[in-house]
């Protein structure tokens, strides 16, 4: 409890720094990160390999050297969550339009926004908490550390949000299903073995990928809505919300795993510094699934 408390008030501390103390933190971060340590950068440059066959040498270092400088900031701004007010979360991430997801609560319906572990995603679904009055889920992994996974989920659930494990996802999400509520996938992880028997092509390689979103839309006949956040300048970001699908039951759930996966790879194709090449996304891999169906 003690060593609880203690990173507690140490994380607190540090979030109560000003944006632009903590910004340069972020640039002596990167500099150990990424010149000194090497921090996984065999795994972004075998990411990005295979990731852009197409692109030459110099094309693919010059995204790593991007994301590595783009990747402190990460880490500095999920730190701020502890203490960012309302207002600097409205100021610092903007949703384009919001009535996208608006409308379909008005009337009635629950809507399944899945997102990326692209630009900062964590502000996003943070943001959600602001927008809405009604249930706002979101779908996390746990993590092994006990007590920094109840640290984080406390910050995550700042404003309203409530947390739920990939585990117990559709109990939570079937107790929320008579009324208009957000459940947020960030659906991009590698699932176990397990998790999925479903393969897409994604970024040139056969990649497992998780098709649970799309079966709690069919379930709930919701709405499956994208929130694709961009970085603006630093500090700042935008959330643009594209419908995938309002009738999620015309398609299967193999279609609807396309769907999502199609639409994040373009957006990754188009700026692809703001994704999470440190993640090795493809270390289960999909030939040594016994029972895996590839598209």
């Amino acid at each position: 409890m003690q060593r609880f408390s203690i990173s507690s008030f140490l994380l607190y501390l540090t979030s109560s720094l000003p944006f632009s103390f903590l910004y340069m933190l972020s640039n002596f971060a990167y500099f150990v990160l990424y010149h000194i340590i090497g921090y996984r950068r065999k795994v972004v440059r075998q990411n990005l390999a295979n990731s852009f066959p197409e692109k030459t040498p110099e094309e693919r270092k010059v995204i790593e050297r991007k994301f590595f400088r783009f990747l402190p900031d990460l880490m500095v701004e999920a730190l701020k969550m502890r203490t960012i007010t309302r207002d600097q979360m409205l100021k610092r991430m903007d949703f384009v339009n919001p009535e996208v997801i608006t409308d379909f609560l008005g009337q009635g319906r629950p809507v399944v926004i899945l997102t990326a572990h692209y630009g900062n995603w964590e502000w996003g679904i943070y943001r959600l908490g602001i927008m809405t009055e009604k249930p706002v889920l979101i779908i996390y992994k746990p993590l092994t550390n006990k007590k920094f996974d109840r640290i984080f989920n406390e910050v995550r659930s700042r404003f309203g949000a409530l947390m739920v494990p990939m585990k117990q996802t559709l109990r939570q999400v079937m107790k929320h299903r008579d009324q208009p509520h957000l459940s947020v996938f960030v659906a991009d992880q590698a699932p176990p073995y397990q998790g999925s028997d479903y393969v897409v092509e994604f970024l040139n390689q056969p990649t497992l990928v998780f098709t649970g979103a799309g079966r709690i839309a069919q379930k709930l006949d919701a709405p499956m809505v994208y929130c694709h956040i961009d970085r603006v300048r630093r500090g700042y970001y935008s959330c643009r919300f594209t419908i995938l699908t309002d009738r999620p039951n015309d398609f299967t759930v193999h279609e609807l795993a396309d769907q999502y996966n199609q639409f994040t790879e373009e957006i990754i194709r188009n700026k692809p510094e703001l994704w999470l090449w440190s993640h090795n996304r493809w270390k289960r891999k999909p030939k040594d699934h016994p029972e895996a169906n590839l598209r």
